[in-house]
């Protein structure tokens, strides 16, 4: 248990380290993350009952080839489409939201440099680091949180529109 005590420990020297801006870029992948989950979990269990519901309704119906039949038909694989596309835009805003973050502690970072230049010159070296940490760590942590969930998001929409691809192919108009 003393383990997870110094793990807490760590990650929170970490955030002080990078500043306030690490903070909310701390949040910023959080909620990232908890998106990506769930649209995981989505993918694994409420959209497959969800695909099968459709078909087998689609199926039960006798006609299938009038204008109100297609216009049935879109209706679904359109209910379908929102739902499985439901929270990644959410996730490719945080991604690019990321880099941003990391930008913006880059430059208060910087700033905390200057100040302590201009207060006490170039020759307290002690202070300067401070505000180089807090410079380069919010960039580094923005970078990760990008990179991450780029991989991720990428697969969740290409999976997410073959889905609606094989939906859409399974729906036949003939009957």
């Amino acid at each position: 248990m003393i383990w997870l005590t110094d793990v807490f420990e760590a990650i929170r020297s970490f955030i002080e380290l990078g500043g306030p801006i690490l903070r909310v870029i701390t949040v910023t992948i959080f909620a990232m993350w908890v998106l990506i989950i769930e649209r995981l979990v989505y993918f694994r269990s409420s959209m497959r009952t969800m695909s099968v519901e459709i078909h087998d309704a689609w199926e039960a119906r006798g006609e299938r080839r009038s204008w109100n039949a297609h216009q049935i038909r879109e209706r679904m694989i359109s209910q379908f489409s929102m739902a499985t596309n439901s929270g990644i835009p959410m996730i490719q805003t945080l991604v690019a939201l990321c880099p941003l973050l990391g930008l913006m502690g880059t430059v208060t970072g910087m700033i905390k440099v200057f100040e302590v230049m201009a207060v006490s010159g170039s020759g307290n070296v002690r202070a300067m680091a401070a505000g180089v940490s807090q410079a380069t760590v919010p960039t580094m942590a923005g970078m990760v949180g990008a990179l991450s969930g780029v991989l991720l998001v990428t697969l969740l929409t290409r999976r997410a529109a073959r889905e609606v691809e094989f939906l859409e192919d399974s729906l036949t108009m003939d009957h």
